[in-house]
């Protein structure tokens, strides 16, 4: 497992409508790996694996980017107003670390006295003492996200911002990478964006490339962590996850039955995975044009949406292997 190429995926900014740091970094590991390598209107950066010819069209998909703050104001001490970009959680952000496109630095805090506090009570600190220094470092507009590291946890595990949905885009270009000269299947390989606020970029890379088949990858949530009531039976170290249903889709049976298959006939370790709540870019692909069939291959991670999602290196070892026997089947 290529651990630098994952680090440089984790740690690039890459805000949601913001991604081209980490487009960069992913086109920068493909270029010459890929036949074609290309980005849209939308910002998703497409690469293409022509196959044969006696094959079908796979769509594959992970998301780029990464659930944020957005400056709406500053007050006049300094401290910068904010509303959310993706599913931030408050209690999540308080006291964390956040970081700006252009490097700026910043800290997360609420109101005093909300016991309850909601994303209107936000405020992050750059340092500033006025609103005209506070705007300066951050104009309106601007997304903060977590300010990136990356740590070991025990033998298997790694915690890092951003590992929802780095984890699967690096899955992704590993595999690309990976996969033999000559192959049956075509496969057009999204890197996409705005996920996060509503399958946006998948959506218009669905349109454009007309699959046979598509498959998302994404993290999903576990049931393995103290509190958890909604009976989620997937757990880190237990492999990768085939998922039958979430909010966004119910994927095809038949996409499912082939994943399953092929994880048996490979000893490859999966889970099966219904989630009560939650969506990925399959939920996209699967309504576009006249329908497509359609799956997910997940990752296990706790703690999503925070600045220590947490996964199994060996669930993402799982999950490659599915993948890049699952487009050569």
């Amino acid at each position: 497992m290529n651990m630098q190429l994952l680090e440089s995926i984790l740690t690039a900014y890459g805000a949601t409508s913001r991604e081209d740091g980490v487009r960069a970094v992913i086109a920068k590991a493909l270029e010459g790996h890929v036949d074609s390598l290309t980005t849209d209107v939308m910002g998703n950066l497409i690469a293409v694996r022509k196959g044969d010819g006696t094959g079908r069209r796979i769509m594959l998909s992970s998301h780029m980017d990464h659930i944020g703050l957005i400056v709406m104001d500053a007050e006049e001490k300094g401290f910068l107003r904010v509303c959310n970009v993706g599913g931030i959680r408050p209690a999540n952000m308080i006291g964390q670390q956040v970081v700006f496109e252009n490097g700026a630095a910043g800290v997360v805090f609420a109101d005093e006295n909300e016991k309850s506090p909601e994303i209107r009570h936000l405020y992050i600190d750059v340092g500033a003492e006025s609103r005209e220094e506070a705007l300066a470092i951050a104009p309106i507009g601007e997304i903060a996200v977590y300010a990136p590291s990356v740590k070991k946890l025990g033998e298997h595990r790694l915690s890092s911002p951003a590992m929802d949905d780095r984890i699967a885009c690096f899955i992704q270009a590993q595999m690309l990478l990976d996969l033999p000269r000559q192959v049956k299947n075509e496969i057009v390989a999204v890197f996409s964006v705005q996920e996060e606020v509503g399958l946006r970029g998948a959506q218009t890379a669905a349109f454009a490339a007309e699959p046979d088949m598509g498959i998302a990858l994404d993290v999903t949530g576990v049931g393995d962590i103290p509190g958890h009531e909604n009976h989620v039976p997937m757990a880190l170290g237990k492999g990768a996850a085939v998922k039958i249903m979430d909010r966004s889709l119910i994927c095809t049976p038949a996409v499912v039955d082939l994943m399953l298959d092929t994880a048996k006939e490979n000893g490859i370790m999966v889970q099966r995975e219904v989630l009560p709540y939650g969506g990925t870019d399959a939920g996209a692909i699967q309504k576009t044009r006249g329908g497509v069939p359609s799956g997910v291959i997940s990752i296990p991670c706790r703690y999503i949406h925070s600045a220590a999602e947490t996964v199994d290196i060996r669930d993402v070892q799982a999950a490659y292997e599915l993948l890049l026997a699952v487009v050569q089947k």
